[in-house]
């Protein structure tokens, strides 16, 4: 039997562009690999490890012979609790254990998958404008419609709820948010959260909030949970990670919490794509969960110096660099003429520095540049002399 289809992919293929780290990466890897060294500031993956307490577990349980098989598709129930533990202590929020909380292989495919379970073509999902590529990426995989809500500097980088057309609410599906934000650093309170729920209430949309960043915090600054809001569990979805609170980006260890119903779709699309974590896996981050906590402390006024240092520099260099409290980033301004993209890529090719231009988070994100925090200080302080010899040029 002849297959005559000249695509090799499949229609929905089409619709789904290239994701830019991964072309971005390959270009630095060769740079690298002809002897340039390259400072990056692009991606926001922690340079640092975990606590030594969070790998010893890991061991442990990985030297146990029957740690090494299949496990139960939500995970442990010691994992589920200790998520629920960490909401508890971090932001007084209880949590149902056994309802309100699925594990998930890392936030960014429970995103992904949570838009695939819940998406029909045609559905419009209000997504922020600039903001992680993934809301945008699974709704049109899914056959949606992204409606953009542009993040502007002179409205603190949140959203006008009140600027949504009715008639785009009323066929809205579902409603992203991420504070601490990524990628322009910005915060919200807990008030703009009520008002949010509010909206998403009055139209039957499902509010969707990215709370990746939430315990990467500086100067006292305390980052709220969406799940604070007083009965904000029977309309919302948050996403969490160990990526960025715990410096285990690689381990792949998330959770989707809030509405039961929602998460048993997500649960069901999950059962029949992925087969859970490893064990040892589990069993470190309920460690990292329960465990001793001041070492994020010390690790996030290490970010805090980095920050600093940066938005010192990018300010006397006239920029107008972000500088809030919490997350990994430092958003800032780009000279005028030239895109991001032209600026970043001129960046790389001649001072050997990556950013990440903000056209990369959607088109609002055009004329401003992302540098992370994810490098050492000293790394971070050679970036900065390179980026001001370049820019006296």
């Amino acid at each position: 039997m002849t297959n005559n289809r000249s695509n090799l992919f499949a229609g929905r293929m089409g619709n789904l562009p290239d994701n830019f780290f991964a072309g971005f990466i390959s270009k630095i890897g060769k740079m690298q690999a002809a002897g340039h060294d390259i400072i990056r500031l692009d991606v926001g993956s922690p340079d640092l490890p975990p606590s030594p307490h969070i790998i010893e577990a890991l061991y442990r349980s990985a030297s146990i012979p029957g740690h090494h098989g299949y496990q139960p598709y939500a995970g442990t129930a010691a994992l589920r609790q200790a998520w629920a533990a960490m909401y508890q202590r971090v932001f007084g929020v209880e949590l149902d254990s056994d309802h309100e909380i699925l594990p998930l292989l890392g936030s960014k495919e429970g995103i992904f998958n949570l838009i695939m379970a819940l998406v029909d073509p045609g559905d419009i999902v209000l997504v922020p404008d600039p903001s992680y590529m993934t809301y945008t990426r699974g709704t049109i995989f899914a056959g949606g419609e992204p409606y953009y809500l542009p993040l502007l500097a002179e409205k603190d980088y949140l959203p006008d709820l009140d600027s949504v057309p009715e008639q785009v609410a009323q066929r809205a599906r579902m409603l992203w948010l991420n504070y601490p934000n990524n990628p322009t650093a910005a915060t919200a309170t807990l008030e703009f959260f009520s008002r949010a729920v509010d909206f998403a209430r009055d139209y039957g949309i499902l509010l969707c909030h990215d709370a990746a960043y939430t315990q990467i915090t500086y100067n006292g600054y305390q980052a709220p949970s969406l799940l604070q809001v007083p009965g904000a569990k029977a309309d919302v979805i948050e996403f969490n990670t160990l990526s960025k609170s715990h410096n285990m980006a690689g381990w792949r260890v998330g959770a989707a919490l809030g509405n039961p119903a929602v998460l048993r779709a997500l649960y069901k699309l999950k059962t029949n794509v992925d087969s859970s974590h490893f064990l040892p896996v589990m069993e470190a981050a309920t460690t990292a969960m329960t465990g001793d906590q001041g070492w994020l402390v010390e690790r996030n006024d290490i970010y805090r110096q980095r920050r600093d240092l940066v938005v010192r520099t990018l300010s006397t260099l006239g920029l107008t660099p972000t500088n809030a409290n919490a997350s990994l980033y430092v958003w800032c301004n780009i000279p005028a003429g030239g895109s991001a993209l032209e600026f970043a890529n001129r960046l790389l090719d001649e001072a050997y520095i990556s950013v990440t231009p903000g056209t990369v988070f959607g088109t609002q994100g055009e004329g401003h540049v992302r540098f992370s925090l994810t490098s050492p200080l000293e790394r971070i302080e050679r970036a900065m002399e390179r980026l001001k010899d370049w820019m006296k040029r």
